[in-house]
C-alpha cells in the first residue's frame, strides 16, 4: 500500500482519488472547496488540513489543478509542496496546463531532487468515475515506470509521450482535434436538418463511412443516435465548454510559440469563445450545435 497525496478534489480529482482508495491505497487529500472535501471524505479519502500536510509522508503526490499558475504556486517556494515532500517522492501533475508551466514544474522538481511526470488526462468526468481515463505522460522513463502502476488504477490507457512537457503537448493537440471535429459534426447535422435528413439517417451514414470520428460516434451532439451523449441530458457536462475553450487557447498559445499554422484551431477557439460569452460556459461543449443552429 502506498501513501498518496491528492491535491485538487474537484469533478475530476475527486473520483480519481476515490479509485486509488478502492485499490487499497492510503489517500490523503486537500482542496480549497469545502464541498469537494466533503465528497472526497465520503469516498474514503483522508482529509488533510493543508496541501503541505497532505504531502508530508506521501510516497506519491498527484496534483489536479485549474491552470499552470495554480500548479506552480502550489509546488514552489519555501512553503510549497516540493519543500514539504519526502525525499524521492514522485510528483504527478494531471492538470491540463501550458507547456511552459509544465517545463517549470519539472525543473522545480529536479532542483528539489524529486522525480516528476506531467500526465494530463482525457475521458471527462465519466472516465474519471469509471477509471477508464487516458493518461498522456511526459517525463523520464524512470518516472514513468514508477507512476504507471498508480496511473493504471485511474485509467485504461497510459501513453509515455516523451520527455518533460510531452504529455501536455499531446493533450493540447488532442483537444484541438476534438474542438475542431465537434464543430464540423455539429455543422453537418445542422446542414442535414436544412436538407431534410433525419439525425438518425445522417448518423447511420457518417458513423460507418469517411465522416466517422469520436465526436460523432461517441459524443454525438444531437439527441437519439448515441443515448449516452450529453445531447440526451440537455448538454449537462461531460466536458464543459469553458474547459474546451481553455484547451483551445492553450493550443493557440503553443502554436504561436512553436510557429505552427493552426487556422482551424484558431477558428474553433473563436467560436467557443463566442459560445461561452453567451452564458454557455457550464454547458457541455457539444452544445455548440445549438449556437450554430441559432445562426443558420
Amino acid at each position: 500500500m502506498a501513501v498518496i497525496a491528492f491535491i485538487g478534489l474537484g469533478n475530476m480529482g475527486g473520483p480519481m482519488a476515490a479509485n486509488l482508495v478502492k485499490a487499497g491505497h492510503m489517500v490523503k487529500g486537500f482542496d480549497l472547496v469545502p464541498a469537494a472535501l466533503d465528497a472526497a471524505a465520503a469516498r474514503g479519502v483522508t482529509l488533510a488540513e493543508s496541501a503541505a500536510a497532505a504531502v508530508a509522508g506521501a510516497d506519491v503526490v498527484v496534483t489536479m489543478l485549474p491552470s499552470g499558475r495554480h500548479v506552480l504556486a502550489a509546488v514552489s517556494g519555501e512553503g510549497g509542496l516540493f519543500a514539504a515532500a519526502e525525499p524521492g517522492a514522485l510528483f504527478i501533475d494531471s492538470s491540463t496546463i501550458d507547456v511552459a508551466s509544465a517545463h517549470a514544474f519539472h525543473e522545480g522538481a529536479a532542483a528539489a531532487g524529486l522525480p516528476s511526470l506531467d500526465a494530463p488526462v482525457s475521458g471527462g468526468v465519466g472516465g474519471a468515475e469509471a477509471g477508464t481515463l487516458t493518461f498522456m505522460a511526459g517525463g523520464s522513463p524512470a518516472a514513468f515506470a514508477a507512476a504507471q502502476p498508480i496511473l493504471a488504477l485511474m485509467g485504461k490507457k497510459i501513453v509515455h509521450c516523451g520527455a518533460a512537457g510531452a504529455g501536455q503537448a499531446a493533450k493540447i493537440c488532442n483537444n484541438m482535434i476534438l474542438g475542431i471535429s465537434m464543430i464540423a459534426v455539429s455543422e453537418a447535422f445542422v446542414l442535414g436538418e436544412k436538407l431534410g435528413l433525419t439525425h438518425q439517417a445522417l448518423f447511420d451514414v457518417a458513423s460507418t463511412s469517411s465522416g466517422q470520428c469520436w465526436s460523432l460516434t461517441t459524443y454525438c451532439p444531437v439527441p437519439g443516435p448515441v443515448p449516452t451523449s450529453p445531447a440526451n441530458r440537455d448538454y449537462q457536462p461531460g466536458f464543459a465548454a469553458a474547459l474546451m475553450l481553455k484547451d483551445l487557447k492553450l493550443s493557440q498559445e503553443a502554436a504561436g510559440h512553436a510557429g505552427a499554422a493552426t487556422t482551424l484551431g484558431a477558428a474553433a477557439a473563436e467560436l467557443y469563445a463566442a459560445f461561452e460569452a453567451e452564458g454557455n460556459a457550464g454547458r457541455d461543449f457539444s452544445g455548440i450545435i445549438e449556437w450554430i443552429r441559432a445562426r443558420s
